[in-house]
């Protein structure tokens, strides 16, 4: 238990692969980014935005990331921001690696009270024009796919969901994307996103499942562009801005789902930039 007894959030992909120094960013890019100018709350996208919300109200919060060496800069803004928060080594692949994570997160912190699934992973995006089929893409790609869509949240929530289901409260949130809604073909540059209709159904069992245990469980659509370092210096970006996500906003909406009152829970939640069409 953390020595302040403070109420538990984890965020499960903390950082991003957007950020800086990202996967994503070094692929589009093929340079890290300079993001001293950038404000604190998108620097590390959603992860780090609901990280540092859920810090500022009061939550010990815990960075999980495969490597906590990128979540150093993100731990020490929030504590240079008085809050209080401890990075945790997961990779969702393992069984063992989760297991093994959440045991340390009970220890050293205690129960989660919010666990915010914001897991992300870019298996597709480097694959050429010629390979948008799926008989191209190598079966590797998709089991990664899967571990981190499917599998990755029935893991995780097998960890927290005894618990919250015990003491009658809990929130369990799920960042998603609108390819989550059906299935859509990869086009050139994408990653392999249809997984995450598994993630969505996974959160629709899981609300049957939970709600009447007090536990609120939540997909939450992420429908467009987030603002990051390596996505504001994307063209599209820069050509339209407008279309861009603010994290911090994101954030927001996910201590507005914590902090429903439970006779009028909301179990999806789609965020659209207003400029867009929202996807279907």
């Amino acid at each position: 238990m953390n020595a302040a007894g403070k109420p538990v959030a984890v965020v499960v992909g903390a950082t991003s692969k957007w950020q800086a120094d990202g996967r994503n960013t070094l692929l589009a890019h093929g340079v890290e980014l300079d993001d001293r100018d950038l404000p604190v709350g998108i620097r590390w996208g959603i992860g780090g935005a609901v990280a540092q919300k859920f810090a500022a109200e009061g939550f010990f919060v815990v960075l999980t990331t495969r490597t906590a060496g990128n979540a150093a800069a993100l731990e020490e803004a929030i504590r240079d921001q008085g809050g209080e928060c401890l990075t945790v080594e997961l990779d969702l692949v393992s069984e063992a690696s989760v297991q093994a994570a959440f045991a340390r997160i009970r220890a050293e912190a205690g129960d989660p009270t919010v666990l915010v699934y914001n897991a992300g992973y870019l298996e597709g995006r480097d694959l050429p024009p010629e390979a948008e089929l799926l008989e191209y893409i190598p079966t590797e790609l998709f089991d990664t796919a899967q571990h981190i869509a499917s599998r990755g949240p029935f893991l995780v929530a097998k960890e927290v969901l005894p618990a919250m289901r015990r003491a009658g409260a809990g929130s369990f949130l799920i960042s998603n994307n609108a390819a989550s809604l059906r299935g859509r073909k990869r086009y050139t540059g994408q990653s392999l996103y249809y997984p995450r209709v598994m993630m969505r159904t996974l959160a629709q069992v899981l609300t049957e499942e939970y709600s009447e245990h007090g536990v609120h469980v939540a997909n939450i659509v992420i429908d467009g562009l987030i603002d990051s370092p390596g996505t504001r210096a994307l063209p599209v970006a820069r050509k339209r801005p407008d279309t861009v996500m603010n994290p911090v906003k994101i954030a927001e909406a996910f201590w507005y789902l914590h902090t429903q009152d439970r006779s009028v829970w909301t179990h999806e939640l789609q965020l659209t930039p207003h400029v867009t069409k929202p996807s279907y």
